[in-house]
């Protein structure tokens, strides 16, 4: 009897662990444990003579089974590929329309730089808006693992792009350079208008000054006679969408995502944002919108909880640490992002009655990069290291050390449930169904029924019994360790469904 290679792994896992003499012997078979008697007995090794022997009725069955969950898999990774085909396509589409309307401005800005009739000091404000637009370039979108590793089209547009902008900046020098576009300011120069300079500013700039928007570039142009289609902006997600439709309309800053803009000095020295009452309504507004009970108070503390992690820690530095080779994993990830928001739920609380420095104690944690990460990982930050010092770490300690400080600076403001509120926001915003918010119950039931339907063999010993796993899931994920939740994560089981918008 002929056993195909997809289930050798299935019957490996039904042999018995201990087999008896007669199924030594080939009297019984290993698998029903019935005697073969007229039935053929099939080989199942080491040697044709010699080992485990198996009717042809389990092996088949098995086989069966073996086939079953092999389709199956193939079912969800042909329905993957087909989803991330179709998010996939339209993201790349759009970044090649970006790169082709800023190479085609480059182009134009080239052309008029060399025309006599365009003034020397429209050429450079020319050039300065042109690199606005360079700047404001969006990264690439990342292809998705079945569509391939490589995405050639966007690699050429952007050697497109940067061949007309090598073109366009020696069309701007032959006919001037910065010092002289300095010289030619007045007593109030324009550009210190335009860059809302200091009252002390020398008036002498150079390209690390320029930010005059993606699209001013465009409107320059147009008053030359040259016309060109801007590109279209991202598109937002219909939870932001939603969010920036429901916040009010004056001087709120909006909330959650990046920190509002920092204007009043603190008594150490540091800016403090002067409407921190504004930023603290509009996290009530999201909060409603995403229906978070916050009149609950355990509710409210792990959100924040949540929120203060995801802001302070995952997001920023960590996403490039992560992408590197020698960066952590999925598995570890996950497991150090639950025992930090164990933490953090635990800092918040001090903070209740010891006030913000509280919060200090969870940045020492978050931020040490000599730390052996949670879930028996052998990952710390510090071999990053190894690798040519590109201030990566440093910056990654500043993220957390600010996004944390700034938490402290709106509780100073607007008291401890101020604080809670903002950071809140956050997680009903961008994590509604992370480890520590109401909805994760309801994710873990989903993983234990798609984990039960599964083959899991050759998985970690932590995923045997699927009742612990699934009290480690709901209580402390980290537990099961770094190795099994890298497993669940590589078969999509911990990716994050959608939040439902309300209409």
């Amino acid at each position: 009897m002929h056993i195909p290679a997809y289930a050798r792994a299935t019957i490996r896992t039904a042999l018995p662990t201990v087999p008896t003499a007669r199924q030594v012997g080939g009297e019984d078979c290993c698998l029903c444990d019935e005697p073969f008697g007229d039935r053929v007995a099939v080989p199942l090794g080491p040697t044709p003579e010699s080992g485990l022997f198996g009717c042809r009725d389990c092996l088949t069955r098995l086989v069966t089974r073996a086939r079953r969950a092999r389709d199956a898999a193939r079912v969800r990774d042909a329905e993957r590929a087909r989803a991330e085909s179709a998010e996939w396509e339209p993201a790349r589409d759009r970044h090649l329309a970006r790169l082709d309307r800023v190479r085609e401005a480059a182009e134009a800005v080239a052309e008029l730089a060399g025309d006599e009739e365009t003034a020397a000091l429209r050429v450079a404000w020319l050039l300065v808006s042109l690199e606005s637009a360079y700047t404001w370039l969006p990264e690439p979108p990342e292809p998705p693992p079945s569509v391939g590793g490589e995405a050639p089209e966007l690699r050429d547009g952007a050697f497109r792009l940067d061949l007309a902008m090598i073109s366009a900046r020696e069309a701007v020098a032959e006919r001037l350079a910065y010092h002289l576009l300095n010289e030619a300011q007045g007593e109030e120069p324009e550009m210190c208008e335009e860059f809302e300079c200091p009252a002390d500013c020398s008036g002498r700039h150079d390209s690390s000054h320029i930010d005059c928007g993606p699209d001013a570039v465009f409107d320059d142009l147009a008053e030359h006679g040259v016309t060109l289609e801007k590109p279209e902006p991202e598109p937002l997600g219909p939870a932001l969408r939603a969010l920036l439709e429901r916040l009010p309309v004056s001087g709120s800053s909006g909330s959650s995502g990046s920190e509002p803009a920092r204007s009043a000095v603190a008594s150490d020295g540091r800016p403090v944002n002067a409407r921190m009452t504004d930023l603290v309504e509009g996290s009530r507004t999201v909060l409603a919108h995403f229906g978070l009970v916050v009149d609950d108070p355990e509710v409210l503390l792990s959100a924040a909880a949540v929120g203060l992690v995801l802001d302070a820690w995952r997001e920023g530095p960590l996403d490039e640490i992560h992408s590197r080779e020698d960066g952590p994993t999925d598995g570890e990830i996950v497991a150090q992002g639950v025992d930090l928001y164990r933490r953090a739920r635990a800092a918040l609380l001090a903070a209740r009655d010891d006030g913000p420095e509280a919060l200090s104690a969870f940045v020492a944690v978050a931020s040490d990069v000599r730390l052996r990460w949670a879930g028996d990982s052998g990952f710390m930050l510090r071999h990053m290291a190894a690798e040519p010092d590109d201030g990566l770490l440093a910056e990654f300690v500043r993220h957390v050390d600010s996004r944390v400080w700034f938490t402290g600076e709106v509780m100073r403001a607007e008291g401890w449930r101020g604080a809670l509120l903002h950071r809140a926001a956050s997680a009903a915003w961008k994590a509604p169904t992370h480890f520590g918010m109401p909805a994760w119950p309801s994710v873990v039931e989903a993983v234990m029924d798609r984990l039960a339907e599964m083959d899991r063999t050759g998985a970690p010993e932590a995923l045997a019994d699927l009742d612990a796993v699934e009290r480690a899931l709901r209580g402390a994920p980290d537990r099961l360790g770094a190795a099994a939740l890298d497993w669940l994560a590589g078969r999509g089981l911990l990716d994050e469904p959608e939040p439902e918008v309300a209409a």
